[in-house]
């Protein structure tokens, strides 16, 4: 399963509209490609934002319009076959026609009027195999362009701007709006300054600056839950103009939290290869 077919089934689970075999083959994916979870709590959030609903104010008969045409855009099964009309005075009454039969003109013989018969098609199971993909994907579509045309009136306008923005922000800006928030300053060994913002409540972290020193393009710089003489990696960082690194793992009060310079990537065995540059303690 490649990353396009994964974030089609994150998308249906998010909605709870998995079959049990796409249900099965998600979690499966998931276990095999942990770093594919971005996509699953992006997924979650927008799923949320929906579930909050648009208000009680009723939307224009525009949009309405607009979501029942996307509607009748989407795949639907066959319309079941007309029953074949009874040849002469004969009065005869047709079996009803299943959705998977289609009736299909015979040829007449000689003298006779032309009659119908029904042919068997794919049955309804088939049907519902070859298509339940394709709804999965029309489903997550349709229900979020059906928030995005909501929101333009109805108060889930900024659904679409909080999907795209980093989750190293959001984190942020809950850890700000957090009852428990603390900061504290710390300062670069050659100079500058980095804020540390976290949350108890909340157990996550996050370091700001805009004063990272410069490093080579081959080095990343690692973060650090320092925990007595136990280091724990917390993720890496790239340099740039505008840090906002969200610290990954298990967060617990006390902890110093410190930034080495490593190679790209990260440190290969999983401890600290040279002297921090900056430490903050957070007790």
């Amino acid at each position: 399963m490649n990353e396009k077919e994964f974030a089609e089934l994150s998308a249906g689970h998010a909605l709870a509209a998995l079959s049990p075999e796409d249900e099965r083959a998600y979690h499966e994916a998931l276990a095999a490609h942990p770093e594919w979870q971005d996509q699953v709590d992006l997924d979650a959030q927008v799923a949320g934002f929906l579930a909050e609903g648009a208000g009680e104010e009723a939307p224009p008969v525009e949009i309405r319009a607009r979501l029942l045409a996307q509607i009748s855009g989407m795949p639907q099964l066959g319309a079941p076959a007309v029953a074949a009309e009874p040849a002469g005075d004969d009065v005869a009454v047709a079996e009803p026609a299943v959705a998977s039969e289609t009736a299909v003109a015979s040829e007449p013989a000689a003298g006779e009027e032309p009659r119908e018969h029904v042919v068997a098609g794919p049955s309804t199971e088939a049907i519902q195999t070859v298509e339940r993909r394709t709804w999965t994907r029309g489903l997550f579509a349709l229900v979020a362009s059906a928030a995005l045309l909501v929101g333009v009136g109805w108060g889930v306008g900024s659904l679409v701007e909080r999907a795209r923005t980093p989750i190293e922000v959001q984190a942020l800006e809950q850890i700000e709006s957090a009852p428990d928030a603390q900061t504290v300053t710390g300062q670069f060994a050659d100079g500058g300054e980095a804020v540390l913002h976290w949350s108890d409540e909340l157990d996550k972290v996050v370091l700001t600056t805009d004063d990272a020193p410069e490093i080579p393009a081959d080095r990343s710089f690692e973060l650090w839950f320092v925990r007595g003489d136990q280091p724990i990696s917390a993720g890496v960082f790239d340099p740039s103009d505008e840090v906002t690194a969200l610290l990954s793992g298990e967060f617990e009060p006390g902890d110093v939290i410190a930034v080495t310079v490593e190679q790209k990537g990260g440190s290969p065995d999983g401890s600290p290869t040279t002297d921090p540059i900056i430490t903050i303690p957070t007790a």
